[in-house]
């Protein structure tokens, strides 16, 4: 079993989730793409994300902050 938070996990399930949980707006504020911007889509987002590694490093970072900060504000 590995302890890889993202091991399983397709873009589409981490760009879902960022959605879910940012917004487009905040999201884009976080990381400057245009398809986070300009007329947002989970389809324009991973088509940009699946070709752009710096972009994808940069979204996969950002779940990760995102599940340290559900674990801290989770009730005890």
């Amino acid at each position: 079993m590995t302890k890889d938070p993202l091991h399983g996990l397709t873009l589409e399930a981490i760009v879902t989730a960022l959605v879910d949980y940012f917004g487009w707006e905040e999201l884009g504020q976080r990381i400057e793409i245009r398809s986070f911007v300009l007329d947002p889509s989970i389809a324009s987002s991973l088509k940009f994300l699946r070709k752009t590694p710096w972009a994808r490093t940069k979204v996969e970072s950002l779940y990760l902050f995102m599940l340290r900060e559900q674990a801290r504000n989770a009730p005890p």
